[in-house]
Order: structure tokens, then C-alpha cells, then sequence
């Protein structure tokens, strides 16, 4: 819909439109008259928008925090799924995971050689040496929030905390090219070089997310890729960086046996570490992590 300059502002801020979004807007105009991929209005998030994903993402980061307090060897994880569904209803929160597509627990536990989506069990006891990525999504008055850390579980080889080190450095190099009038192929090309130069290799099938008013919105956040492609990145967008790193090949399979996990084709360890960011005027900012 074409807005008049005195017309109220799409984006619910109840200004004008000449002394809210016109400005902004005619810019993306202008990088999409330019050739670049610019972000539809709908993914653009608001103030009251921010405001209620931020308070999800309060609760994501602490259910990650009490995790962190709480992980070591012998549990089992089922164990964590426990641990982060009582404590995420126990804010009036809901986990996201719980039966999104059929995923039947509330939190994601992925240990060495798995690369994301492993599903809790009662059967699976952390050991020493295991490395785990623990991925929390919460939902909170409709408004969703996502992270993950690893976790290094006793005394790991030091070959795999490297890797652990190295995934956590693409992530954060990957925040750092996250700037408003840049690309997502900024963050790509850091996130692949950083990955490649330690000899590691980037799992292609998977990727980050806009998230916010649904799980899973666009853009798709790759983590290899060119600088200067991609996406437009705006203020108000909000989205996953979270770049899974494989010690070994890119290639990786699904378990038919649950349709889920996803595991690294040639059993080598992987690690990856996850952000929810919102693009500022002068940066990115961390809301959960």
C-alpha cells in the first residue's frame, strides 16, 4: 500500500508517515532500484514488536544461564529437557520446540558428532569428554526468542575445544559484521572464513532465522557466502546468527530413525553457539544468547 506523507505510519508507531518511516523507506528503495535483495515491511519489526521479544529473550538467556548452573556428567537429557520446560511455564512462558512439526521435547540437546535437533532422552547420560550444544527457544504473550550455547563436559580433548573456541569466534565475528546498510553476506563470508581458516568446514542445510512474531520467519541467515550479497540489513530486523562448524566434511545426513537430528556425515565432532540480534541504527544488538 502507498502511504502519503501525511498518512499514518505502517509501522503501528501512530506518527506520520513524512516524520516516521519515509525517510528509511525511500532508502531501501534506493538499494532496490540498485539491484540489492531489500526486506519486505513485514519482517521489519516495531517498537511495541522489540519491546515484547525482548521480554522473551529475558527468559531464554535465563533458562540458558540455569542450564549452564546446572550441566555435568552422568545426567541424562532428558534430564535438561526437565530442567528447561519447569523453568520456562514457571515464567508463563512456552517452550518453542515442544510439537513444532512434530518435535516432541522442549529444548534441543546435541552431543559431538550431532549438529542440531537432537531430541532429549533418558537413554543418553553425559560423559566425560562430551561436548553438548543445548538449544533453547521460548515463547512469551506471542513473542518468540532463540539461542544456543555449547557446552564442554569434564575433560574434553583439546582438539575438540578447539573447535568449540573456534565456533563461539565465528559467531561473534559474524555479530560484528551484522550493520544496518549492509548484507547478510557480510556475516556469511565471516562466519565461513573464520570456519575455513582453522581448517573447519560450515554446514550448509541449516542456517539462522528471522524469529520474533513466528519460530522461523525470512531472512534465511546463511554462514557461507560473499560480502556484500544477500539480504539488506535494516533496523528492526531481528534474526538467528548461529553457524554450526563441523571438525571434519560440510556433508551431514538426517537420522531416519526420528527424522531430527542431523549428524555429520563422517562422525567428526561440531559445535555451534547461537545469538538472537536486532540491527540498531548504529549496530547489532544481542537479545539472547
Amino acid at each position: 500500500m502507498k502511504l502519503s506523507r501525511n498518512d499514518t505510519c505502517w509501522c503501528g508507531s501512530g506518527k506520520k508517515y513524512k516524520n516516521c518511516h519515509l525517510n528509511f523507506d525511500e532508502k531501501i528503495l534506493s538499494y532496490g532500484l540498485r539491484g540489492a535483495i531489500v526486506p519486505p515491511r513485514q519482517i521489519i519489526k516495531n517498537e511495541a514488536q522489540i519491546q515484547g521479544i525482548k521480554e522473551s529473550a529475558k527468559i531464554n538467556t535465563a533458562v540458558l544461564d540455569l542450564v549452564a548452573e546446572n550441566i555435568k556428567a552422568g545426567m541424562s537429557t532428558e534430564d535438561i529437557n526437565t530442567l528447561v520446560h519447569d523453568f520456562t511455564v514457571l515464567q508463563g512462558a512456552i517452550p518453542a520446540p515442544l510439537n513444532y512439526g512434530g518435535f516432541p521435547k522442549s529444548v534441543c540437546t546435541s552431543i559431538n558428532e550431532e549438529v542440531c535437533h537432537g531430541i532429549p532422552s533418558k537413554d543418553i547420560i553425559l560423559k566425560d569428554g562430551d561436548i553438548i550444544n543445548v538449544d533453547v527457544s521460548t515463547i512469551y504473550n506471542g513473542y518468540f526468542s532463540d539461542a544456543s550455547r555449547m557446552f564442554m563436559i569434564g575433560n574434553v580433548h583439546p582438539e575438540v575445544k578447539k573447535l568449540v573456541k573456534v565456533a563461539k569466534e565465528c559467531l561473534d565475528l559474524g555479530l560484528q559484521a551484522a550493520k544496518p546498510w549492509g548484507f547478510l553476506g557480510d556475516v556469511s563470508e565471516a562466519c565461513q572464513t573464520h570456519a575455513e581458516k582453522n581448517g573447519y568446514s560450515v554446514v550448509r542445510e541449516f542456517g539462522g532465522h528471522g524469529v520474533g512474531i513466528q519460530f522461523h520467519e525470512d531472512p534465511f541467515v546463511a554462514h557461507v557466502g560473499k560480502k556484500g550479497t544477500d539480504m539488506l540489513l535494516v533496523p528492526g530486523m531481528i534474526f538467528t546468527i548461529e553457524p554450526m562448524i563441523n571438525m571434519g566434511k560440510k556433508d551431514i545426513y538426517v537420522d531416519s530413525d526420528n527424522d531430527w537430528t542431523a549428524i555429520t556425515e563422517d562422525g567428526s565432532p561440531s559445535a555451534q553457539w547461537e545469538y538472537t540480534v536486532l540491527i540498531t541504527e548504529d549496530g547489532a544488538e544481542i537479545l539472547t544468547y
